[in-house]
């Protein structure tokens, strides 16, 4: 069995932060965040890390972290672009925004196919309790009657700002600890009462939370399977929902796991862990998670010189 490869979706500019801000210092020593995803995915076991990113950022992501990563991590680079697409696609004409992060997983498909994946955001920080569980789940699971795929679910009080309003999957699953679904939910933020409430979304109406409800932040673990699979799925993405929306409609990486799951063709397993999510969703994040990090690091989970 082929050792599992981290996958890293970087193609975002971040543009309600305002920046590249997958590149901007938040450590102590002037690390990024990728910084310590990275010595986290390493220390577990992971020996190989894959970037998506648009083609215009690559001297900048080899600057800021692909020149580090290669001391101990083999680096590689997949480009996400509106014309790499399956066989017979092609972008709507005059589509400039991408098309989502299930497409910018399957832009990787020629780097990482035959391999177990895990995915992460570039610009989120997971904690090493997360990665511990993905590699640990990966390096064994097998398809069977199903694809065998998993995700990391934070509870949803441990990944909200106090500087604006977050989107996150919603995730419910069965008795046996299975994604049953996952529902993409706008604008989630604490009321006045600290009620987590979200907002309304076209026809779905505004609603509460409960504090201990999993969400996902895009961390996923697949079988080698998935990355085929999402050959048909943005078939069918193309066929039926963007032609709703065919400048700024996008194909989610929780939608394209959901529509399998539907299906009978996939389950995922929902690893939980009572870590706090941290990340730079707001420019005025920054100083929180620097000076998380920096407690972490006062606390010895993390070497000051990473």
């Amino acid at each position: 069995m082929q050792k599992p490869v981290l996958v890293i979706m970087a193609a975002g500019m971040g543009s309600r932060y305002g920046g590249l801000k997958q590149i901007d210092p938040v450590g102590p020593g002037g690390q990024i965040i990728l910084d310590y995803s990275i010595y986290d995915a390493h220390r577990v076991g992971f020996e190989r890390v894959v970037f998506i990113i648009r083609p215009e950022l690559h001297e900048a992501f080899e600057r800021a972290i692909g020149q580090k990563a290669r001391r101990f991590m083999q680096v590689e680079y997949a480009y996400q672009t509106l014309d790499r697409l399956p066989a017979g696609l092609a972008a709507p004409a005059g589509r400039e925004k991408p098309l989502g992060t299930a497409h910018a997983v399957w832009c990787a498909k020629e780097l990482a196919g035959g391999c177990p994946i895990a995915v992460i955001n570039a610009d989120d920080f997971y904690g090493a309790d997360a990665f511990r569980q993905i590699y640990a789940y990966l390096s064994s699971a097998a398809d069977d009657e199903k694809y065998r795929y998993c995700m990391v679910g934070y509870r949803v009080e441990n990944t909200l700002t106090e500087n604006g309003t977050v989107s996150r999957g919603v995730c419910t699953a069965d008795g046996d600890g299975f994604l049953t679904s996952i529902v993409e939910r706008t604008a989630i933020a604490r009321a006045a009462d600290g009620a987590i409430v979200y907002a309304a979304d076209g026809d779905a109406p505004a609603g509460a939370i409960p504090e201990g409800t999993p969400v996902s932040m895009n961390l996923w673990g697949f079988t080698p399977s998935f990355l085929p699979a999402l050959d048909q799925e943005l078939r069918r993405f193309f066929a039926e929902k963007l032609p709703l929306n065919p400048m700024k409609g996008e194909y989610y990486l929780p939608f394209a796991v959901d529509e399998l799951i539907e299906a009978g063709r996939a389950s995922a397993k929902v690893l939980t862990t009572d870590a706090r999510w941290f990340g730079v969703t707001y420019r005025e994040d920054k100083p929180v998670v620097s000076a998380a990090i920096a407690d972490m690091t006062r606390r010895g989970e993390y070497p000051p010189d990473l």
